[in-house]
């Protein structure tokens, strides 16, 4: 097991000349590679830099780096526009789609004793370790996983063994390991990096990814003083060890404790970025520990359009709607279309408030009725948007005629909590 990188702080910037120098070293310490595969995320995780990492990897292994696998999990294949903005000219024959439904290779089963230990004896079920088939059969000797280390909600943090096996996994692992996290408790995850999915996630490579020449580049990304955003640590390696020291760095950027809870919070969705509530939630997900029982979130929306990125999980999310855990976990039970579904269910879970704050959803693409069906409350967003400005809102706190608001410019870049709600791993 190596660990070939573990470079950064929480003041570093790291300039593109500097990342490629970096790069290089550990592309030059892995030795000679005839065929390598490339997994980055795809782009909902536009920021990560990792679109900037496959180029250098391109850059460097020329025609022997065979393919690009974005790591899809359940969201709708990249478009050529997206692909361009991410990967800039790199030929576009290189591009695979992962199909989660179909195309997988099973590398074997984390047994059902080890989900009841880890989920607490509320689940009973065996978790199929499955993988885009490419990964196997492809005759790769080098795959490379790109992707940014940022506190997660069904995960704790996410990256490392997350981005192949739900990144380029199958329905049934997706979606158990969505459900595990959303049973155990989002509030117990989220920041943490060693938690029961991470934990089923670490037996699967252990025990049955072994043989695959998988090595890990992980970035950690902020804001910094001028609001731009900077890669402060880079780190690579074939185990866990650099998972560990990327998220003990992200902690330190990406985690704002606050002082007091927040009574009303105002989250920004880049339209560019966020088309759907899968993606948005994101908005409840980084910010409930931080919001004050009977608080307020208003979401402003323009891009967000649907539920779901997949049809059949928007069908179900319209159908059942956010309703907090109880509620979800009994129509599991009732309903086979949802526990067939159970990353759908799980997403359910997390989209809620559990009844503590109220979420006002302001899209530029769904209706009063589709909102208020799903169970969040509704307002206009160009009414919305013209009392709570984006473009003259910063970070944090914020006030506004006498009204103290906190704004949020891109929630899948951080974590918010109070010091109530969140005990750090001791």
């Amino acid at each position: 097991m190596s660990l070939y990188c573990a470079a950064g702080s929480r003041t570093t910037e790291f300039t593109p000349s500097e990342l490629r120098q970096l790069l290089f070293g550990i592309f030059d310490a892995l030795g000679a590679r005839s065929k390598v595969l490339c997994i980055p995320p795809d782009f909902t995780r536009f920021h990560s830099r990792a679109g900037e990492l496959t180029q250098l990897a391109y850059e460097y292994y020329g025609e022997r780096l065979a393919a690009v696998l974005p790591a899809l999990g359940t969201h709708s294949a990249m478009t050529a526009t997206q692909i361009e903005t991410m990967f800039g000219d790199m030929p576009r024959d290189l591009f695979r789609v992962h199909d989660w439904r179909h195309g997988l290779a099973t590398l074997g089963e984390v047994p059902a004793s080890f989900i009841r230990e880890q989920s607490e004896g509320k689940l009973d079920f065996a978790w199929p370790a499955q993988v885009d088939r490419l990964l196997v059969e492809g005759g790769f000797d080098l795959i490379l996983s790109l992707g940014q280390v940022v506190p997660h909600e069904v995960i704790g943090m996410a990256n490392y063994n997350k981005n192949v096996f739900v990144g380029t996994g199958g329905s049934e692992g997706i979606n158990k390991s969505h459900y595990l996290g959303a049973v155990y408790g989002m509030e117990r995850i989220m920041g943490r990096a060693d938690t029961p999915v991470r934990r089923v996630l670490n037996y699967a490579s252990e025990q049955f990814a072994r043989h695959l020449p998988i090595v890990y580049l992980q970035t950690v990304i902020s804001r910094n003083a001028s609001g731009e955003l900077a890669l402060r640590g880079l780190f690579a390696g074939d185990d866990a060890e650099c998972f560990y020291r990327a998220s003990e760095l992200s902690l330190e950027v990406n985690f704002e404790m606050l002082d007091e809870p927040i009574r009303k919070a105002v989250v920004w969705l880049d339209p560019g970025e966020f088309k759907s509530t899968w993606l948005g939630n994101k908005s409840v997900y980084r910010t409930r520990m931080a919001l004050a029982d009977g608080g307020e979130l208003i979401v402003l929306a323009p891009g967000v359009r649907e539920f779901g990125e997949d049809a059949a999980i928007d069908a179900l999310i319209r159908k059942y709607g956010y309703h907090g855990t109880p509620a979800t976990l009994r129509m599991v039970e009732e309903n086979e279309d949802l526990a067939a579904s159970l990353g759908a269910a799980a997403h359910l879970i997390h989209g809620s408030s559990e009844g503590r704050f109220t979420i006002t959803y302001c899209p530029g693409h769904l209706t009063r009725q589709e909102v208020e069906g799903a169970g969040f409350q509704y307002a206009p967003f160009e009414q919305t948007a013209a009392r709570y400005n984006p473009a003259k809102l910063y970070d944090g706190i914020n006030e506004l005629d006498g009204e103290k608001v906190f704004f949020v410019s891109n929630p899948a870049l951080g974590l918010w909590a109070h010091r109530d709600r969140f005990e750090p791993q001791g």
